[in-house]
């Protein structure tokens, strides 16, 4: 009897653990397969960038990939499913690679693309130079959308600039296109190996978190910027993350030449001449660090290069009190359209021209549905805007012509890739199908 009731003692804290253990998974269960029927439902299976593919006949069903992930519990990225780790959220996914490194049995792959959905990605060496030799890339251009991965690989890249031949009198050490994350660091390299350099940007310091909506959470990691040195954010706001920027070029008196475009570049024997907007510059190098949005799609219609025209938006407070068209249907369109309605003065309208909103994240439906029905927006499906007047705008929607009072058009319309440019450049530009 004594044995049993020692038996009893002692196996019933595994047993309860046991039982905790359960619930916990079946609970990561319920949770992932809901996340993977919204990403399913909104048309959302395919990732933007680098993503983890499992080999689910090696994976154990461990969860370590799941625990790893940074992007949790903002995002879940990762799941269990029937107890194997599954890409649930893959549009969430930028790329950390976190769970492939706690993957115990090596049952994770990083890769570009998938099967359905190509992604393209310019061919570059490990010292991140291109097929075209004195032209190197760095940053979301290569895939890497990670804040952290754009730091270091635009200060790596600058050490294999520093590294080339000796520089020509009159001609600089490299010119460097772009300001957002990864063309800060290799401004900061460049400044620190005190090399020649220009770096020019075509619109504001930040790159791609400068045209997130005001208040948007950013998710970066720490990091170590030249001159500066380690970078502390993890979970912080579009604002904090540019304040900080701004104290770094600040702080160092980084020269950056803000609202000018490269528009070509071509060889002049052993450097380039970099053509801009505003000049030209003899270069040895030259680093492209720009983001893979390119250039905003444009509608193309009548009146579209009115001032009150734009293609992002950064401050809805600035809108207040205005008749607002958005058009566009994926997350940015829908993530304007809501926080327009936040500002009690403001009428909005939204447009689109298919008739379901299913590029968009399931979180971000739900919400314009809310506003909607409040009256705060007002929803065009299956139209198309024709033309922008000064105080109006005309739509179609479905054989009906619309005609609405208007002070402002957001344009959310995507971005057009820089491929043709690259491949103008010469630089060799690969579509990857789920492949490394």
């Amino acid at each position: 009897m004594p044995d049993a009731l020692s038996l009893v003692i002692y196996a019933t804290p595994l047993v309860l653990i046991w039982l905790i253990y359960v619930r916990k998974r079946r609970a990561l269960h319920r949770s992932s397969v809901a996340t993977l029927d919204d990403s399913r439902e909104a048309g959302l299976l395919d990732a933007a960038s680098l993503h983890p593919v499992i080999d689910t006949t090696r994976c154990i069903g461990c969860g370590s990939c799941v625990a790893a992930c940074p992007e949790m519990p903002a995002h879940q990225v990762l799941g269990m499913v029937r107890r194997k780790a599954h890409l649930v959220s893959p549009s969430d996914c930028i790329g950390h690679g976190a769970c492939r490194t706690a993957c115990p049995v090596d049952a994770i792959a990083l890769v570009f693309g998938s099967a359905q959905r190509g992604i393209d990605i310019p061919n570059v060496k490990p010292n991140f130079e291109s097929n075209v030799p004195g032209i190197f890339i760095a940053g979301e251009l290569g895939g890497m959308g990670l804040i952290r991965n754009a730091i270091e690989q635009g200060r790596q890249a600058m050490q294999s600039i520093a590294a080339l031949r000796a520089k020509r009198s009159g001609v600089h050490d490299v010119v460097i296109v772009g300001a957002g994350p990864s063309g800060i660091a290799a401004s900061l390299a460049a400044m620190e190996r005190r090399l020649d350099f220009v770096t020019i940007e075509q619109d504001s310091l930040g790159g791609a978190v400068a045209s997130f909506p005001r208040r948007k959470l950013v998710m970066t990691a720490p990091a170590v910027l030249p001159i500066i040195g380690t970078v502390k954010f993890k979970l912080t706001t579009k604002e904090a993350l540019l304040e900080f920027w701004q104290d770094v070029v600040h702080r160092t008196n980084l020269k950056v030449n803000y609202g000018e475009r490269l528009e070509g570049l071509s060889r002049m024997g052993d450097h380039f001449e970099v053509r801009t907007t505003k000049g030209r510059y003899p270069a040895r190098a030259v680093l492209l660090a720009i983001g893979r949005r390119g250039t905003p799609r444009k509608l193309g219609v009548p009146g579209e290069g009115s001032t009150k025209v734009t293609y992002r938006l950064t401050d809805p407070a600035q809108y207040d009190g205005m008749h607002v068209l958005v058009v566009g249907g994926g997350d940015s369109a829908i993530e304007s359209a809501v926080m327009l309605a936040e500002q009690p003065n403001t009428t909005v309208t939204l447009s689109y021209r298919s008739a379901a909103f299913n590029r968009a994240k399931r979180n971000n439906r739900q919400q314009l549905e809310e506003a909607e029905a409040k009256g705060r927006v007002r929803v065009l499906l299956e139209s198309a805007v024709t033309s922008i007047e000064s105080t109006e705008v005309e739509l179609e929607q479905r054989g009906t012509r619309l005609r609405l009072r208007n002070d402002a058009v957001i344009i959310n319309a995507g971005g057009i890739l820089p491929t043709p440019f690259l491949k103008e450049l010469g630089i060799e530009v690969e579509t990857k199908y789920g492949t490394p």
